[in-house]
C-alpha cells in the first residue's frame, strides 16, 4: 500500500539511535500508512548496517547507502526523491526532535490541499530549544536565525529547524534550485519557494541528545554563510565556491602575514621572502579546502600529498593566469584596480574548476 507519509531521516554515526527511533515513530504513527527513510553518509559505525537489519524485520524501514556524497541537504533531497507518499517529513536521527506531533503535522496537511509545509518551531508559543541546545549553540542558532530571515525574507519564525513537512508537489517545484551542500535545507526550500508557499508552525521542545555527538562543526557555519552569499546572488554560484573564496582570502592573510615575518629575518631578500610566503598560503589554502570546501572527498595519506602536490600547479597556472589577464586589461584601460580585479577574477576561477577536476575529482 502506498503510505501516506515518508519520514525521511539523514543520518552519519546514528547506529544507536536506529532502532529507538522506529519505536517511537510507530507508537506515535500507529493507525497511519508510513515509512521511514533512513538517509546514511556510510558511517563508520555501521548505521547503514544496523537500518538494514531492522528492514529485515519492519517493511516500513528502508536505507539509503550513500558512497563518496556527503552532506545533510544532499541526503535530505535524495531521501524526499526517493519516496512514492504525497507527503514527506524531515527530522533528525538523533531523538532531538519530537515525534509525537507528526500526526498533527500530517493532519494538517491533509486538511489543507494548499498547504504547501509544517515546521515544527521551537520560536512558537509553546515551543523552545529545552535542554537540547547549549548556551553557546542557542545563541548560535538564534543569530542564524535572525540574519535567515532578514537577509532571505523569510516570515517562518524558525528557519533554521530541521524539523518540517512538506508536500512533495511543492518540493518538487523548487528542488532544482536547492543546494545540496550545506546544513539547513529549510531555509534554502523557503528563500527557493519566493514567499508562494502557505506555511504553518506548531510548537515542539528540542530534546536533549541521548547518543552519539553532535554533527555541528566548523564547516557548518561557513556553509551557511555560503548559502546566504548564494541567495543573495539568485544562485548565481554555489555554496563550494562560495566556501573556496572564503578559504582563498585567509590565504591572502596568511601571505602577508608570513611574509612580513621573513622580511624581517632576510630584509634584503624580497623575491625569496614572497615565494615562501606564496607556498605557505597555498598550503594552508589547500590543507582548509580539504578539510571545509571538500569535506566530502577529504584527501588522507598518499592521496594528501598527491592533492597537495596538484594543487601546487594548479594555483602556480592561476598566478600565471592573474598576471597575464591583469597585464592585458592594464594595457587596454590603464586602471590599476580593474586591472588587478580581472586579474584576481580570472586566476580564482581558474584555480576553483581546475582543482575541482584535478586535485579534488569527484
Amino acid at each position: 500500500m502506498v503510505p501516506e507519509l515518508t519520514i525521511v531521516v539523514p543520518t552519519f554515526n546514528e547506529r544507536e539511535n536506529v532502532r529507538p527511533l522506529v519505536a517511537l515513530l510507530e507508537k506515535a504513527l500507529h493507525g497511519h500508512r508510513w515509512e521511514v527513510v533512513f538517509v546514511d553518509d556510510d558511517s563508520p559505525d555501521g548505521t547503514a548496517r544496523e537500518v538494514r537489519a531492522v528492514a529485515r524485520e519492519k517493511p516500513d524501514v528502508r536505507v539509503i547507502h550513500r558512497i563518496g556524497r556527503r552532506g545533510l541537504a544532499g541526503a535530505c533531497i535524495e531521501g524526499i526523491l526517493s519516496s512514492v507518499a504525497p507527503i514527506v517529513a524531515v527530522m533528525d536521527g538523533d531523538l532531538q526532535h519530537d515525534e509525537t506531533i507528526l500526526p498533527r503535522m500530517l493532519e494538517m496537511m491533509q486538511a489543507d490541499d494548499n498547504l504547501d509545509l509544517v515546521i515544527a518551531s521551537r520560536n512558537v508559543e509553546g515551543g523552545s530549544s529545552g535542554s537540547g541546545l547549549s548556551r553557546l549553540r542557542k545563541w548560535g542558532s538564534d543569530t542564524a536565525t535572525g540574519i535567515a530571515r532578514r537577509l532571505l525574507r523569510i516570515t517562518a519564525t524558525d528557519p533554521m529547524s530541521g524539523f518540517f513537512m512538506v508536500r512533495r508537489e511543492s518540493f518538487n517545484s523548487v528542488v532544482v534550485g536547492l543546494q545540496k551542500r550545506g546544513f539547513k535545507i529549510l531555509a534554502d526550500m523557503l528563500s527557493a519557494s519566493g514567499g508562494r508557499w502557505k506555511v504553518a508552525e506548531v510548537p515542539y521542545v528540542f530534546r536533549a541528545r541521548q547518543f552519539g555527538e553532535s554533527k555541528m562543526d566548523s564547516a557548518v557555519a561557513l556553509e551557511f554563510l555560503g548559502l546566504l552569499l548564494v541567495r543573495a546572488t539568485g544562485g548565481m554560484v554555489s555554496i563550494r565556491f562560495v566556501m573556496f573564496m572564503l578559504v582563498g582570502l585567509s590565504g591572502l592573510v596568511v601571505n602577508l602575514i608570513v611574509l612580513r615575518l621573513a622580511l624581517g629575518v632576510m630584509p634584503d631578500r624580497f623575491a625569496l621572502s614572497q615565494t615562501i610566503a606564496v607556498v605557505v598560503a597555498m598550503t594552508t589554502n589547500f590543507m582548509l579546502n580539504n578539510a571545509l570546501t571538500y569535506k566530502d572527498r577529504t584527501l588522507r595519506g598518499w592521496q594528501f600529498l598527491r592533492g597537495l602536490f596538484s594543487f601546487y600547479g594548479v594555483c602556480s597556472i592561476g598566478a600565471v593566469a592573474n598576471v597575464g589577464v591583469a597585464t592585458a586589461v592594464y594595457a587596454v584601460l590603464p586602471f590599476w584596480a580593474l586591472a588587478g580585479f580581472a586579474g584576481a577574477l580570472v586566476g580564482a576561477l581558474w584555480n576553483f574548476v581546475a582543482s575541482a577536476l584535478v586535485t579534488w575529482k569527484s
